[in-house]
């Protein structure tokens, strides 16, 4: 079976990401899509193994096999939380649904370290550019912002809301290059702070319900197999 073909016949859950999911879309923005899709059991009594992920095979789409997709969600990887709460879901069969009602399971305190830092890793990148060319790429300083700020919420209330709601024309701004770095930079380092100082009293759990997530994946392999 052609990797395709897992795509286009067993993906369970597939949504919108990027701009459009975050409320910053423009008219120039593209439509990032992501997916889920369950490889059938008998592809893995094989010495080939199914594909992890898969590229395609339209533009901006990229999808996860159901096992990889969970264990990076378990591991609180931000991209992949946040697809579990995209507002705009394309396709969920049954076992995409019930996925999806799992994502409260996948929400720890291991956000805090995961999300500050991958954006410790962006915002370096960055500040290289800065003294580099003179200036970040505006776009990727806005998605920064962002996800700080998804990330301070989330560790304050226990939720992850990925729309930037009333946030949208400050970030707008940013992505213009409307706004000095320096205040870019200023904004990024409070954000920071405002996540390090809601963590100790997080409303999280100290870990993911691993148990509850491997009982879905066990029970969703057995149907397959079945």
């Amino acid at each position: 079976m052609t990797p395709e073909a897992l795509v286009r016949d067993h993906t369970i859950y597939s949504c919108v990401m990027g701009s459009r999911a975050f409320g910053l879309a423009t008219e120039s923005s593209d439509t990032d899509r992501r997916g889920v899709f369950l490889a059938p059991t008998a592809l893995y009594w094989r010495f080939a193994k199914p594909p992890t992920h898969v590229e395609g095979p339209a533009e901006e789409q990229f999808s996860w096999e159901l096992e990889r997709f969970l264990e990076l969600a378990l591991r609180a990887n931000p991209n992949i939380l946040e697809c579990l709460h995209s507002p705009l879901v394309e396709h969920a069969d049954d076992t995409g649904r019930e996925l999806r009602s799992l994502r409260g399971a996948f929400l720890s305190r291991r956000a805090h370290e995961t999300f500050v830092r991958y954006a410790d890793g962006q915002r370096r990148k960055l500040e290289a550019d800065v003294r580099q060319y003179g200036t970040p790429r505006w776009k990727h300083a806005m998605h920064l912002l962002r996800l700080l700020t998804s990330c301070r919420d989330l560790l304050r209330t226990g939720e992850l809301v990925i729309d930037v709601g009333a946030d949208r024309d400050r970030l707008l701004e940013v992505r213009r290059g409307e706004v000095p770095w320096e205040r870019v930079e200023s904004w990024m380092t409070r954000l920071t702070e405002e996540a390090d100082a809601a963590a100790p009293t997080t409303p999280l759990p100290p870990e993911p319900d691993r148990a509850r997530v491997e009982d879905f994946l066990v029970r969703v392999r057995k149907a397959s197999a079945g």
